[in-house]
């Protein structure tokens, strides 16, 4: 994982707090990768609210917190929730390849 432990460990608080004490957060793509340089840093959230449009001002709050905290950076975020109603085939990758923060 090319995460420092700080930044792990921001990302995993912001996430809790943007979406509340239930939502968790896997990270995926390069940045699991030891091996590879750069990239952009792709997170998966899976969030304990239901309604579409909550989601979404949970999804900007982490998104607007995170490039505080953590400066600017590319960062890519999907958000599972219960009951979304389409859920693409990166969703089935990120959890199976991600890695818990």
């Amino acid at each position: 994982m090319r995460l420092t432990n700080e930044q792990r460990q921001i990302i995993h608080d912001t996430a809790l707090e943007a979406f509340g004490p239930g939502a968790s957060v896997r990270l995926f793509g390069s940045r699991v990768d030891e091996r590879a340089r750069g990239g952009d840093i792709d997170l998966l959230v899976t969030a304990p609210m239901q309604n579409p449009a909550e989601v979404v001002r949970a999804e900007m709050r982490f998104q607007a917190l995170l490039q505080q905290r953590l400066g600017e950076q590319k960062i890519d975020v999907l958000v599972d929730y219960p009951g979304r109603r389409e859920r693409p085939p990166i969703f089935n990758v990120a959890e199976r390849t991600g890695i818990p923060l």
